[in-house]
């Protein structure tokens, strides 16, 4: 008999793209070592191979992805659900309160020279400013469209949490890139973490600030 995390790594290991796969084993627990062993000592027929198969496409995925389980619940990881050992998250910027009105600053110096800030909360309605892929005085992401679109709306989610919503509550982003040839991998990239929210989206090209800024994006959200 074999563990059903051995039938998982070997299902894996039989893919023709993989050539090998990372174990976890805690060290002194001698049962996993022999366990994952067994790995080594079976194969999958196309008997199993079929029946794992129609399994794993009855099976409704997990939304997220690598780095999320730290991000949103479910906190799911390998070893398990990580949630009974998170009670909250720090906010990621701080907040300023005045008037009724809440808003996040992020640092950068955009911020400070043009006197406006990153987000603003008025009631359930967030607006946040167009964000591009800058961290301080530094570019992240390099002359990678997708990766600079990746890290805005990282940052756009940062700014939202501290405000009390999150990017399910975003109900229409405006995209601006400075190549129309950028067009596809930024859109790929919103799509990626925008698939299962659909909000109202404008992508246009635009001559943006910064020779190395290649997207800026704007966001507004509705707290329920």
């Amino acid at each position: 008999a074999v563990s059903i995390a051995n039938v998982a790594c070997r299902h894996v290991l039989e893919h023709p793209a993989v050539a090998g796969i990372i174990i976890g084993a805690r060290l002194g627990e001698n049962s996993h070592i022999e366990d994952n062993l067994a790995v080594l000592r079976f194969s999958l027929d196309d008997q199993a191979r079929a029946e794992l198969d129609a399994a794993c496409a009855a099976l409704d995925p997990i939304g997220g992805d690598c780095g999320d389980e730290y991000r949103r619940p479910p906190f799911l990881t390998a070893s398990g659900d990580l949630s009974h050992h998170i009670t909250h998250l720090p906010a990621p910027y701080p907040v300023q309160s005045r008037g009724g009105v809440d808003r996040v600053s992020t640092g950068t110096p955009w911020e400070r020279l043009a006197g406006y800030s990153r987000a603003v909360r008025r009631g359930n309605r967030i607006w946040v400013a167009g964000t591009t892929a800058s961290h301080g005085d530094r570019l992240i992401g390099g002359r990678d469209p997708a990766a600079q679109t990746h890290f805005i709306i990282d940052k756009i989610d940062g700014a939202l949490q501290s405000l009390g919503a999150t990017l399910r509550d975003v109900v229409r982003t405006r995209v601006f890139i400075r190549h129309g040839v950028d067009w596809e991998p930024v859109a790929r990239a919103h799509g990626l973490r925008f698939g299962g929210i659909l909000p109202a989206n404008t992508l246009v090209r635009a001559d943006t600030v910064g020779d190395d800024l290649l997207v800026e994006i704007e966001a507004d959200a509705v707290i329920p």
